[in-house]
């Protein structure tokens, strides 16, 4: 909306065509996103705590997590006002790629949404059944799979990109597109999901590799640039800048209130949304292998959570003394806050070696 307006206000206001530099919109995104949570942010704590909205916490989990008891939980619902209507200011409202991812996060958010309701207000511990939630996330996933397939041109922008590498590509084909992005999508949905269990744990690492996205996004987008740096040329993706900005500034704000001791959780609402968001974002800019390798840790705990799980069905016995991985650490002796920062210290490194692959190709 504000694009429209300062492309309107330049044609008579020559300044106002600086709002056309997508890099301004991104940074613009975040300050944008992060001042609307900080605005809304301690109103929408408060009404959570008031209708009794809080989180339960496991009996066999580590016992330092019975004080969370009751602390507010479905914050995440923040972090997507903060986004949406950041997305909708700043965007370019035209691009095909920014209503799938927004669309996609709506769905994701909106899943999640129902398994907390039942969870926190219903009083339902099942919450939404594994199973019902996983045919709503293959629906939604293969829906924008398939959008995404068959509203590109270029062979290119379905191909298999291998990091590192200037000339390995692999073509997918439509079918094979559809399903990676498929995975892709609800991977890394469920993966994030899973890694939300300790005060910032999560969202840290999703600001980090949703603004190191919106780096790929921009290049992805920028004939001259792709082209220098051996990149698909993707028109249009570099829009996907402004919601990586989005995404970044609404959870550093959401940081505020959710680091430790957390004010709010995040909830399956925000996580599933998030995770989404980034699967959904790395599909469009042919990042797949990078979100791989930035995500690490949530691929770590996913990983941790399905070795466990077949390990005990298989042997009777547990690899790890609880999964996802971070309960291991902290029944191992660390404390909560060494578990969170250690995360996203290898994060971070992770993140700087996706970052690598932009030149060492």
């Amino acid at each position: 909306m504000l694009l429209e307006l300062a492309q309107w206000l330049a044609k008579d206001i020559r300044a106002f065509n600086v709002f056309n530099y997508i890099t301004l919109r991104a940074v613009l995104a975040c300050l944008t996103a992060l001042v609307i949570s900080f605005v809304i942010g301690p109103a929408m704590i408060r009404k959570l705590t008031a209708y009794k909205i809080g989180q339960a916490v496991r009996d066999d989990g580590p016992q330092s997590h019975l004080i969370k008891a009751g602390t507010p939980t479905m914050g995440g619902a923040l972090i997507l006002v903060s986004i949406t209507i950041t997305t909708l200011l700043w965007a370019d409202l035209e691009n095909r790629f920014v209503w799938i991812v927004v669309w996609v996060t709506l769905a994701f958010g909106a899943i999640g949404w129902i398994d907390d309701y039942r969870k926190v207000v219903k009083r339902d511990p099942k919450g939404l059944s594994a199973r019902a939630k996983f045919s709503w996330q293959s629906v939604i996933g293969v829906a924008a799979a398939c959008y995404i397939a068959f509203s590109t041109d270029l062979p290119a922008q379905t191909a298999f990109i291998v990091p590192f590498f200037k000339q390995i590509a692999y073509p997918l084909g439509a079918f094979g597109f559809v399903v990676m992005t498929y995975l892709v999508i609800v991977g890394s949905s469920n993966a994030v999901n899973l890694t939300d269990g300790l005060d910032g744990l999560a969202i840290m690492p999703t600001v980090m590799v949703g603004g190191a996205l919106g780096v790929f996004a921009y290049v992805a987008g920028n004939a001259v640039f792709s082209k220098y740096l051996g990149f698909p040329y993707i028109p249009g993706a570099g829009e996907l800048a402004v919601i990586c900005g989005a995404i970044a500034g609404a959870g550093l704000a959401f940081l505020w209130f959710n680091a430790y001791p957390a004010e709010v959780f995040m909830g399956d609402v925000g996580a599933l949304a998030l995770g989404a968001a980034l699967g959904t974002v790395a599909v469009i800019v042919r990042q797949e292998i990078v979100l791989f390798i930035m995500g690490g840790v949530f691929v770590i705990e996913t990983l941790s959570v399905m070795l466990q799980v077949a390990s005990f069905k298989l042997t009777g016995k547990r690899i790890f003394r609880m999964a996802p991985l971070h309960h291991h650490y902290e029944l191992k002796g660390w404390k909560e806050n060494q578990v969170v920062v250690r995360f996203w210290i290898i994060t971070m490194m992770l993140v700087l070696v996706g970052l690598s692959s932009l030149k060492l190709r």
